[in-house]
């Protein structure tokens, strides 16, 4: 399945049979202190700056979040939206729960962005498909509703399918829907892992979608994140994710070497290329 993500000029397919894609996450000031003070003042030189090291590392799409306390959503949004277009011409992934944001920031994003998200609480669902289908937009749907995250992959199942039937009840298609089966830190449950890689394979097996993760959320309070990201990306993809929220500049050449791997890059082309383009020094 494809889900065709647009700018004005340039097109990404996030497809379960193609190459992974990174959206890069990292202009979200949630937990990063600079980027919500410079937000505060309007300052954009920072975001800016943001864009294009996603950009160099290999980012597909850039998620656009201004989610600082006491900032008015309905006007920042648009407004760093136009900032991170004027800077780069890759799709974005409109990221606020706001519906008003959103639906002031898809007036101003030409193409067909990507919006995160939906969930399976009714206030979501009822707030956030209509203005998805209104502006012609994507849409990440996660796996959580009005009683939380559900702790067995069968409840997560069942929340992708309620996201996707309710999208569908709208006119907006399957392939439009990204279902996020949701990582939590294996820090405070071991089986954490487990439940969202078994999810990720229920849904590709029960619905064909493309599947999003956050991925790093799954290392949280451990030591070496790094490492546990990697290994993490390594099974979900093999699992059957297809795109995820994270830090391209860290991550970039594992998910090329995983593409490699799964036989999705030919003769290396794709690694080799992003390889050089990071300057990295040759293995002896």
């Amino acid at each position: 399945m494809k889900t065709i993500i647009k700018s004005e000029t340039k097109t990404i397919t996030i497809d379960t049979d193609g190459p992974f894609t990174i959206i890069g996450e990292k202009i979200n000031p949630t937990g990063r202190k600079k980027l919500a003070a410079q937000l505060k003042e309007r300052n954009f030189d920072y975001v800016r700056a943001l864009v294009l090291k996603q950009v160099e590392a290999g980012a597909d799409i850039l998620d656009v979040n201004v989610g600082v306390p006491g900032e008015d959503e309905v006007v920042l949004l648009p407004e760093v939206c136009k900032v991170v277009m004027d800077v780069t011409d890759i799709p974005l992934c409109i990221d606020s729960a706001n519906r008003e944001a959103l639906a002031a920031a898809l007036a101003v994003v030409p193409g067909k962005p990507l919006v995160n998200s939906v969930n399976g609480e009714e206030a979501s669902l009822e707030a956030v498909l209509p203005v998805v289908k209104e502006f012609g937009a994507a849409v990440i749907g996660l796996t959580m509703d009005d009683d939380g995250i559900p702790g067995d992959p069968e409840a997560r199942l069942s929340i992708a399918e309620k996201i996707l039937d309710r999208a569908s009840k709208l006119g907006i298609p399957a392939d439009d829907v990204v279902i996020d089966p949701l990582v939590l830190t294996v820090g405070a449950d071991s089986r954490a892992g487990l439940v969202t890689l078994k999810t990720i394979e229920m849904v590709r097996d029960a619905f064909g979608v493309n599947v999003n993760l956050g991925a790093s959320n799954v290392s949280f309070g451990l030591p070496e994140r790094h490492t546990i990201n990697q290994a993490f990306l390594g099974l979900a993809i093999a699992a059957g994710a297809t795109c995820a929220i994270t830090d391209p500049m860290k991550l970039s050449l594992t998910i090329r070497a995983v593409d490699l791997l799964r036989g999705r890059d030919e003769y290396a082309g794709r690694y080799i290329k992003h390889y050089r383009k990071l300057g990295a020094e040759n293995e002896s």
